[in-house]
């Protein structure tokens, strides 16, 4: 019998549980406490229990249909925003692994469980810019068996990195201390640009030459993305505004669709099925 091409795999290296430090105030992330329960304060979402919100270790792998195994497949990470699950959100509402198959790439998906339906963007783990590749390491080491090709050869992918809305606060420490290197091929975010926006902009000026990046938008996002082209722009880096015919190397994109609903992004932007528009551009 063949393995199944998609797995929710409990991971030794999960973004939860944390007992770690909040990187911007040094404080601790499990600060707070209700009928017994330690949990977290959400500035969103309130108290939020460490047992029930940040303890998911699971992560979505799945092997694409067209996937070879080759030097030029990509490993896609997925970071799902708020009030999300893999199960209900990712897989069945958002279609993100079925978006990952109709856009005919040759590659893998991986998608950690981040705060489980809530209203918060922590990072967890993924604030040590460290943790992403042993995180990556990890989930190769099961996309392995499952796809019937030697570790060596999935381990070799280049890396995209893909947030949506909350997703882009994991995301952006995945860029820190330059941990992924040049296996690092781009930058996607689906209406997910409302912080960290200096971090973002460091890291194209320093790789918008050899890597993409794409900030796709809707009017919830409008000011942020504005004030961060014009940051670009006083760069002298280059924003290409549309959809990109191709993406593969450098190059800097920003993609408006003003009337799309936020709630509805990953699945109705400025087309029908925006993630796989654009990961068919990565072919």
């Amino acid at each position: 019998m063949k393995a199944p091409r998609q797995r929710l795999v409990s991971m030794r290296h999960s973004a939860f549980p944390y007992e770690g430090t909040v990187p911007d105030t040094g404080l601790p992330f499990l600060d707070a406490t209700q009928d017994g329960l330690i949990g977290h304060q959400s500035a969103r979402g309130g108290f939020y229990a460490a047992q029930t919100t940040y303890s998911d270790r699971r992560s979505l792998l799945h092997v694409g249909a067209g996937y070879r195994g080759s030097t030029r497949s990509l490993a896609i990470v997925f970071f799902h925003g708020n009030g999300a699950t893999l199960s209900r959100d990712v897989i069945l509402r958002q279609r993100v692994a079925e978006q990952f198959d109709a856009s005919g790439i040759d590659g893998v998906l991986i998608a950690p469980q981040l705060a489980v339906d809530a209203w918060d963007s922590s990072a967890g783990h993924f604030w040590n810019s460290r943790f992403a590749p042993r995180y990556l390491d990890e989930a190769f080491s099961h996309l392995a068996p499952m796809s019937g090709r030697p570790l060596k050869a999935v381990q070799g992918s280049r890396v995209v990195l893909v947030a949506y809305s909350g997703g882009y606060l994991p995301l952006s420490y995945c860029l820190a201390d330059e941990s992924l290197g040049k296996r690092l091929a781009g930058v996607v975010l689906l209406d997910a640009l409302y912080g960290e926006q200096a971090r973002f902009e460091q890291w194209i000026a320093a790789h918008h030459r050899r890597a993409f990046f794409v900030s796709a938008w809707s009017n919830s996002s409008l000011s942020e993305n504005v004030a961060f082209n014009l940051a670009l722009a006083s760069r002298d880096i280059a924003v290409q505004t549309g959809a990109p015919q191709r993406l593969s190397g450098g190059g800097v994109w920003t993609v408006p669709a003003l009337d799309t609903e936020h709630a509805d992004f990953v699945t109705r932007a400025w087309v029908d099925e925006p993630l796989r528009d654009l990961l068919s551009r990565m072919r």
